[in-house]
């Protein structure tokens, strides 16, 4: 019975997904739930498992190729034997041909699609390509193999000296690359061009989308973490033994959020059209880097999380963000997000608002510096805040209030906070 292989259903935000990269060949058996493929879209990779046992009969989307919701792929036989859909072997007038022909023949078809591409839009000639080693399944030739391969390519002129048939009659000076007086090669200056993945195509059309419909003022404050610190100080031991997560920073941040987002609930609303949509929920949006670019997984109902809930939600996204396995539910929606520069060393930014949302805080380094407390100048750790937000429909006095209502949730702290 032959079962066919489709697209995963994809959000209506997604108009299509790139087929990566397949895991098994055609004839090949495969196990029920085994990944065949990885589908990328623009927010996520997807694991596409085979729904029955049986054996990879046809590949009808190769490596590298565009597929919308739904389209068929590939085909399953479940009651073929994984012999039987191999290709036949070659006969002995085949086997005969000379060495060197049949080294050409199996090098054409190792490159893969998307491989194949890459070379294509950086020109490599088919010399080129053949020199280059695989490590894909079966010595096949990655897109990754070309990436490297253009990243330490070798002068055109060495090449040339490499590949060309080598005669006992020629002298060394025949077959040596001529000096040119050029710099050599380590001094090089080259030019790489790589084709931007799904993710970071779409993180650049928002952010230009964001700037050029949105009116993105930012408004900056300073807040002292010494508040914070010494409550996660005293409670951290205990708070780890208990529900099995660090108690980081962030979670004081999430729940100083979302209680000034009730306070002025502007700041949580969205523009469509000639319309403000405020939202009576408060999903939280978390910038996490990962391999691929910058994601933002959503806090779904942040207000009604407790903080070990939100440290251990967190957690769970920077682990699947770094192993690209977030859904594209949880990167779907959101009504107002958090970025912190600070863990890479930022001091000052000013973020860019993830549309529709109307706002976004950017959260920096926590230094220690000199500040005035009732007339003495004392050290603390500060940390700058900035908020971003559309102009469009947040008057400044919003915003700055906004920001000031953090600043007053960090520098005033409670310990209930911890179990609510």
């Amino acid at each position: 019975m032959l079962i066919e292989v489709k697209v995963p259903v994809l959000s209506e935000s997604v108009a299509d997904a790139t087929l990566v990269s397949w895991h098994k060949k055609q004839g090949e058996s495969v196990e029920r739930g085994e990944n065949l493929i990885d589908v990328e879209t623009d927010k996520v990779v997807l694991e596409l498992p085979a729904v029955q046992s049986g054996v990879l009969k046809e590949i009808i989307k190769g490596d590298g190729a565009t597929v919308t919701s739904g389209e068929v792929i590939a085909m399953i036989d479940t009651e073929a034997a994984e012999s039987e859909t191999k290709p036949a072997a070659k006969p002995k007038s085949q086997e005969a041909k000379p060495e060197k022909q049949q080294e050409v023949n199996s090098t054409i078809p190792m490159l893969m699609p998307a491989a194949r591409k890459l070379a294509e839009e950086n020109h490599l000639k088919a010399i080129e390509t053949q020199s280059i080693r695989g490590t894909g399944r079966g010595g096949r030739i990655t897109r990754e193999d070309v990436q490297a391969y253009i990243q330490h390519k070798p002068d055109s002129n060495q090449l040339q000296v490499e590949m060309a048939p080598k005669h006992e009659e020629q002298s060394d000076k025949q077959v040596k690359a001529p000096d040119t007086g050029e710099v050599s090669e380590t001094g090089e200056r080259n030019d790489r061009r790589v084709t931007m993945s799904r993710l970071r195509m779409r993180i650049a059309e928002r952010l230009v989308a964001s700037q050029s419909t949105a009116a993105i003022l930012t408004t900056f404050n300073e807040v002292n973490m010494q508040a914070v610190m010494d409550l996660r100080t005293r409670y951290r031991a205990g708070f780890e033994k208990e529900h099995g997560v660090k108690l980081g920073f962030m979670s004081f941040f999430v729940k100083a959020v979302v209680a000034a987002l009730k306070k002025y609930p502007i700041i949580n609303a969205s523009v469509d059209g000639n319309e403000i949509i405020y939202h009576d929920y408060y999903d939280i949006g978390i910038a996490v880097g990962s391999p691929r670019g910058l994601v933002v997984p959503i806090l779904r109902n942040a207000d009604r999380m407790s903080t070990a809930q939100i440290e251990l939600q967190i957690a769970d996204f920077a682990k699947r963000a770094g192993e690209g396995k977030l859904t594209i539910e949880e990167l779907t929606g959101g009504t107002f997000s958090i970025t912190n520069g600070g863990v890479f060393g930022s001091m000052l930014s000013t973020p860019i608002i993830n549309p529709p949302q109307s706002a976004i805080l950017g959260i920096h380094a926590t230094k220690e510096r000199p500040v005035v407390e009732n007339g003495q100048i004392v050290i603390r750790p500060i940390s700058y805040l900035a908020l971003s937000y559309d102009h469009r429909i947040i008057d400044g006095r919003e915003a700055v209030l906004s920001l000031v209502a953090i600043k007053e949730a960090l520098e005033y702290p409670m310990s209930p906070l911890l179990e609510s």
